[in-house]
């Protein structure tokens, strides 16, 4: 990797929408209150600014502080769509999401963006949802068996993609794929052997934990059946043909 580049660019007006109420309550007490913090929405179109300022080189990284209500959701569709990416497949592990983040996975989906989507959620956020988001997941993203959802005891947040073009995208941080009214950091970076050593473990989880059974059946087995034969009659009258014109 290159050294880590010092010449940051922090401005301090994309943080001017966060008011800081500063009444700690009672003073003469050893032990106060934390000062709390009211954060006014940020709207997508902050999340495409982002995006649009991010040009990303080989091996080069970007560290990002982001206000808590920014949706980091959004920031992947909008990083996607700006550039108008072909994606072979987009890896997503988060603790939770929302209906709006299943609803931009779509779009993504729909626009033809994406070949596949691989989705990994904690057991603790498929226990709570079973009946709700998990299932509004299935009805929205499983298109045309490209969509596959995994469960397990998770707390990574990671975003990985491979392109059409061979670029290889790694994002990772705190922030999951909906906003938590934190303040959140992620970094992104355009890294070959970042995105290997991470998809490894995630097709590992995938594998082992997925939740859509993916087993041929019906027409579908059928059709796969009879091209299966075919292929073996095409290869004995091949070896045949050959035996022949040995004898001869």
């Amino acid at each position: 990797m290159n050294e880590l580049d010092l010449n940051f660019d922090f401005n301090l007006e994309d943080f001017s929408n966060i008011e800081i109420d500063i009444s700690f309550g009672d003073n003469n007490q050893r032990y106060i209150c934390p000062p709390k913090s009211r954060l006014k929405s940020i709207k997508y179109r902050n999340a495409s600014k982002l995006s649009k300022d991010i040009s990303l080189s080989q091996n080069e990284r970007y560290y990002c502080i982001i206000d808590g209500t920014f949706i980091f959701g959004d920031f992947i569709e909008a990083f996607i769509v700006d550039r108008d990416l072909r994606v072979k497949e987009l890896t997503i592990s988060t603790l939770s999401l929302s209906q709006e983040n299943i609803d931009s996975l779509a779009n993504l989906l729909n626009g033809g963006y994406l070949d596949k989507l691989n989705l990994i959620v904690s057991d603790y956020f498929y226990s709570h949802e079973r009946n709700n988001l998990i299932k509004y997941a299935y009805e929205t993203l499983d298109i045309n068996n490209k969509f596959q959802l995994a469960v397990c005891r998770s707390h990574t947040k990671i975003t990985l993609f491979e392109t059409h073009c061979n670029k290889k995208v790694v994002m990772y941080g705190s922030a999951n794929l909906r906003s938590s009214d934190n303040i959140e950091q992620f970094s992104i970076e355009h890294n070959n052997e970042l995105y290997d050593f991470n998809y490894t473990f995630h097709k590992n989880i995938l594998d082992n934990f997925k939740t859509i059974n993916k087993s041929l059946r019906g027409k579908k087995l059928w059709q796969k059946v009879e091209q299966n034969q075919v292929k073996e009659e095409e290869a004995t009258q091949s070896l045949k043909e050959e035996t022949q014109d040995k004898d001869h």
